[in-house]
Formats: C-alpha cells, structure tokens, sequence
C-alpha cells in the first residue's frame, strides 16, 4: 500500500466517480482503476460498488476510509511541520545547568528572539546536571545544551562561553566572614556543603580539592546552588559554590578567594556533522557571538 493509492481511494470515494477523481488527481482513468483494483487486490476486500460511471463506497470502503482519512490528515499535519522547522520559525530544545536558569537563560534567549528573523522561533527549556545533558544530546532529546565541559566525547562540538567565579559562602556571622582574605586551605577548617559528586561543579569542586592537596570535611552532597545555599544559610557549614545570582535570595556572607583566581568555565556543546535546522543554526551563532557579554 502506497500514499499514492491513499490519496486516489479518497478521491475517488469523495466523487464517486473514476472520471471526475482522475481528472482531479490529473492522471489517466485507467491508470486510476488499476490503483484501486491493486489496492483491493491487497487488502482482500471490495472497497467499491460499481454502478455503471458511478461508485459508492462498500460498507467496508466506509470503514477504510474513516482510517484513510486520519492517515491523509496526519500527513498533512507532518508536512506543514515539517516546513515550519525548515523555516524561519523553528523550535530549539535547549538544556542547561542549574546556576544557568534563574538569569542566564533567560536574558539570553529574550535577546536572541528579539531580533525580527528570530521573532517566530520557539523553544523548549530544561535543566538537568551535565550527564545528563550530554547524554540528552547524544540521544538527539536536546539541540543544544549549556554546561560543563566532559572529555572523551569526540562527537560533541564544546565551546566555552561563560566564566564563572568560584567563591565561599558562609551564614551571616561565621568566623571565617572575619577573615579579610580568605584562601581556599580556610575551607579543611569547617563543614563543607558540597555539590553532587556526579554534577559537573562537583568534579570540578572535587579536581580543584585534590589539585591543591585540601582534605575538605564534605558533611553532605547537593545538587545545585539553591540546595547548598540553603544549608549553609541554616548554618549546617559552608561552601565552595560559582557565584550564580540565586545566591541572592538568601541570608549568607559571599567570600572571594586571594589566594587563586578559581573560575569554572560554562560550555555550549552540540553535536557535531550533525543537520541542525536553520533555527539551531542560527542559535548556536548567535550564543557564540553574543553569549559571552551577558
């Protein structure tokens, strides 16, 4: 079974008549009884009852068409899909980390759209820890995503587009907040509040430990900067977190390092000679261009 026959079983049944449905179709009639004929041939069933130059449709054409009908239109809805993704007015799945989404994202993609050629496209947002993201865009689930750079992934094309300042977070009041020069050995003299081992910050957080030779007392794991933040505004200990703007919804004392200069570089990542739709195209430029002066 073929679309093509679809479509003149359609025909045909709206006309009931060969003639009118093939000159509407603008094929030969002959050509057009022999669709049909092979179309019932293969499904085993009448589809059509002759009546000299008329046909009506067999109580089990009626049936075939209901379905015919629903296939016909779901192709259509396909087709005019299709086109909108080719055009101007695209649609981008975007994924990202967490300290990404409270300003980040958003500022950035307002920008983007702001543009008359961009005005139409759409997107879908999601936030999730760097594998998981890279995983995403293996599987084709996201276009481009927004975190940590990972090794070993040859097909994964990582541009870096944002530094982040790695900084100590305190309660208000803490000792260390005292301390008119932090350096990062003050952080093996308290409880730590440390990312999620598996998230992108916390194998950074954790090289950064082990480069420096510090043995911090990590009392517990977090997966984001609300999470951390949280804790250590209760006073359960303190952190070593990037400087994300959610920090500012909460009661605590930011510490900049003067020891090093500690930063965790934010990666775009795509894959790479992979088709991307003139929408992902024109992001991913963009986010190169424009994504380092946010």
């Amino acid at each position: 079974m073929t679309l093509n026959q679809l479509i003149y079983f359609q025909a045909v049944a709206r006309r009931q008549h060969f003639r009118i449905a093939a000159s509407e179709l603008n094929i030969s009639q002959p050509s057009l009884s022999r669709s049909i004929a092979n179309l019932e041939e293969e499904l085993g069933i009448i589809l059509f009852e002759r009546h000299g130059r008329t046909v009506s449709l067999t109580k089990y054409g009626r049936i075939f068409l209901e379905h015919t009908e629903r296939i016909l239109s779901e192709v259509t809805l396909a087709e005019k899909q299709m086109k909108r993704l080719s055009s101007s007015a695209g649609h981008v799945d975007i994924a990202y980390v967490f300290p990404l989404a409270e300003r980040y994202i958003p500022h950035l993609v307002r920008r983007f759209l702001s543009s008359d050629k961009n005005k139409e496209i759409t997107f879908s947002f999601h936030q999730k820890h760097t594998t998981e993201l890279v995983e995403g865009l293996k599987s084709e689930q996201y276009d481009v995503i927004l975190g940590s750079y990972v090794e070993n992934e040859p097909d994964i094309q990582f541009v870096p587009i944002l530094n982040q300042e790695m900084i100590i977070i305190t309660p208000i009041g803490h000792p260390l907040s005292e301390n008119k020069k932090p350096v990062l050995r003050d952080l093996e003299h308290y409880p730590i509040i440390g990312y999620d081992r598996h998230s992108g910050l916390g194998r950074f957080t954790n090289r950064t430990y082990e480069a420096y030779s510090i043995h911090p007392d990590i009392i517990c794991e977090s997966p984001d900067e609300n999470a951390i933040a949280s804790l250590v505004a209760e006073d359960f200990g303190i952190a070593l977190v990037a400087d994300a703007d959610s920090l500012d919804h909460f009661r605590l004392e930011r510490l900049h390092l003067t020891d090093i200069n500690l930063q965790h570089t934010v990666y775009m990542a795509y894959l790479k000679s992979h088709y991307q739709i003139p929408a992902v195209k024109n992001f991913i430029s963009f986010v190169r261009k424009e994504g380092t002066k946010l």
